[in-house]
């Protein structure tokens, strides 16, 4: 079997490790910069090409697509869809997941638990916003922030008043949340595939920082999830439409929040937390897709032919 991984570096922990975890399995693993594709559209004949060459013998794709880049990044995905090459995260849930805007609605839809979120489009109720999600402090966050960037918190009514409107006034869009007091400074990172949490962690932001990223100093620590976390974030996985994903949710004495889904969740601070090999994991799960795949084409074909 030949899997791609799309990363822009092939020496990243997670693009590293996946091919690693591809050679382990007896298959051909192959780094392409989605950058670096070429797509070219012609009828019944969708292809790419990659530094001039075309891609060819695929049998699946998993991509590693950074937030920045999100917009070719996913249309490299749905180009392999439509070179009918199986893919680990679907496109259309790569770019639903990247914009936080409809995440939040589509897991308020799916009745998911998550911090009191207000959107506006730069209303000048300002006091308003804030009173919406229960005063101060409270968190903004950039819409287009990934890794902790674009995440500030306001501890007071007048710092929050003129972040906003700092905000407003640069035309930045920014959703205002609030701000989960008892789970103090630390998230819940459960790591989903194909409809299983394979790994959990908690990580806690270093001193004097609320936010818990391991890109901001963060430490981590195994744990085991409750029921309602479990249950949580395979509810929020699924409502994004992914079969891999991590869910980031606060501990909170309403139950779980969860706080985002991400769609290329990273796998050093997981595997170093759990001590498992959740790379594997990832790519049993794309060998189990690709020969049910095969099976039901092989059946298809088998179908038409006795016809």
């Amino acid at each position: 079997m030949h899997i791609v991984v799309l990363s822009r570096n092939a020496k990243l922990y997670s693009t590293s490790r996946l091919v690693e975890a591809i050679e382990e399995a007896g298959h051909k693993a192959t780094v392409l910069d989605h950058l670096k594709c070429d797509i070219v559209s012609e009828k019944d004949n969708p292809c790419i090409y990659y530094r001039g060459t075309k891609v060819t013998g695929v049998d699946a794709v998993i991509p590693r697509i950074g937030a920045s880049v999100t917009f070719y990044g996913s249309a490299v995905v749905r180009q392999f869809e439509m070179m009918k090459v199986f893919t680990a995260v679907d496109s259309q849930a790569l770019v639903r997941s990247r914009d936080k805007l409809r995440s939040l609605q589509i897991l308020a839809r799916a009745g998911v638990g998550m911090p009191k979120t207000v959107f506006t489009n730069y209303s000048t109720e300002v006091k308003k916003i804030i009173d919406s999600v229960g005063g101060t402090p409270l968190i903004i966050k950039l819409l287009e922030g990934t890794q902790g960037v674009g995440v500030v918190l306001a501890p007071t009514q007048k710092a929050a008043e003129s972040m906003i409107q700092a905000f407003h006034s640069m035309k930045a869009r920014v959703i205002v949340q609030e701000f989960v007091n008892e789970a103090k400074g630390e998230d819940i990172r459960a790591f989903v595939v194909d409809g299983r949490v394979v790994g959990a962690m908690k990580r806690k932001g270093k001193e004097g920082e609320f936010r818990s990223n391991i890109h901001r100093g963060g430490s981590t620590e195994l744990i085991k999830l409750t029921d309602e976390q479990r249950r949580a974030a395979l509810i929020a996985t699924r409502s994004m439409g992914l079969s891999i994903a991590g869910v980031d949710m606060l501990e909170s004495d309403r139950g779980p929040l969860v706080l985002e889904v991400n769609s290329s969740p990273g796998l050093e601070g997981i595997e170093k937390a759990t001590k498992k090999n959740i790379a594997g994991k990832i790519i049993a799960y794309v060998e189990r897709k690709v020969t049910q795949n095969r099976a039901r084409t092989n059946k298809r074909r088998r179908v038409k032919s006795d016809a």
